[in-house]
């Protein structure tokens, strides 16, 4: 019956979030970067390797009902967990979703600060009053530029987004750098037919932009669905995924929602989805860099 009674009490919140949420369809350009002077940025070996990550936190609830019913302490304990597991693969960069932006708490400068990631951009997708959360990208490396877009509302579930940076990746000698756009993105979960508008969506703003491009966040698609968005993105356009058929990269239960893709100048090197539990989805570890081109038979590379 207390477990009933509590599932009631989401779906009436729900309801109330949703209602009182952001309608969509907004998008914001500019430098709106955040840099903690104040954070210390750890020294990196470099090898022309970028190391990535990405988690959908779930608002730090880790593998509890709802975050609606855990104190401020284990919300923060389960953040912990997560910087924790930052600190210890410290990828340059990270893309999270469902993370907090309230101003009594939010998560996304917690997990910057205890991770110690200097940069960051985000965006709330969805700001109710007494919530607040959408996408972020935490960097230790300098942020350029970002742009904000929540997508055009489908109600009745939570407006979803992305944000992109623009980060500067130095090259091994740290004489010149190359522009990556990094993108957290999240799609919804209810139909795909308002996954594939998103999709359209993303694809749509970054058309103009010629930099080499990731993607990462929690898509909501399989890869083996008969519509899905990811098998579409992936053989469709100029963005490619790790190894997609592969049944051990699954990251929520039994499925694969959570994807790397990346454009064409890149290649893995690395791909891993940890088994620490720091919420409902696993979090998924990659390396990148720059493909090999030969030019009169001499191995060169994009940047």
């Amino acid at each position: 019956m207390h477990k009933f009674l509590k599932l009631i009490l989401s779906v009436i919140l729900t309801v109330f979030i949703v209602a009182c949420s952001t309608t969509g369809e907004r998008t914001i350009y500019g430098d709106e970067i955040d840099a903690d002077s104040s954070i210390q940025v750890r020294q990196l070996t470099h090898d022309d390797t970028l190391r990535i990550a990405t988690l959908n936190i779930a608002h730090g609830r880790k593998d509890s009902f709802s975050q609606f019913f855990l104190s401020k302490n284990t919300i923060q304990q389960n953040l912990d967990d997560i910087a924790q597991v930052m600190n210890q693969y410290q990828p340059h960069v990270i893309a999270l979703q469902e993370v907090d932006t309230t101003e009594s708490f939010n998560h996304v400068q917690y997990l910057a600060s205890q991770a110690q990631y200097p940069w960051r951009a985000q965006v709330s997708n969805v700001d109710a009053g007494f919530t607040s959360y959408g996408t972020a990208v935490l960097s230790v490396l300098p942020l350029m530029q970002s742009i904000q877009h929540t997508f055009a509302s489908s109600w009745p579930t939570f407006n979803k987004g992305f944000v992109l940076a623009q980060l500067a990746w130095p090259s091994s000698d740290n004489k010149t750098t190359q522009k990556i756009d990094v993108i957290s993105v999240h799609l919804d979960f209810s139909r795909q037919s308002v996954r594939e508008k998103q999709i359209k969506e993303i694809v749509d703003i970054i058309a103009v932009r010629n930099n080499p491009t990731i993607i990462m966040g929690d898509f909501n698609s399989e890869w083996f669905s008969s519509e899905s968005v990811i098998k579409s993105l992936s053989t469709s356009s100029r963005f490619s995924t790790y190894k997609p058929e592969q049944p051990a990269y699954n990251t929520y239960k039994d499925k694969r929602l959570d994807w790397v893709l990346i454009s064409k100048e890149l290649e893995f090197t690395d791909y891993n989805v940890l088994t620490d539990t720091l919420s409902d989805h696993a979090m998924v570890m990659a390396e990148v860099r720059f493909k090999a081109i030969i030019v009169d038979d001499v191995s060169c590379y994009y940047n």
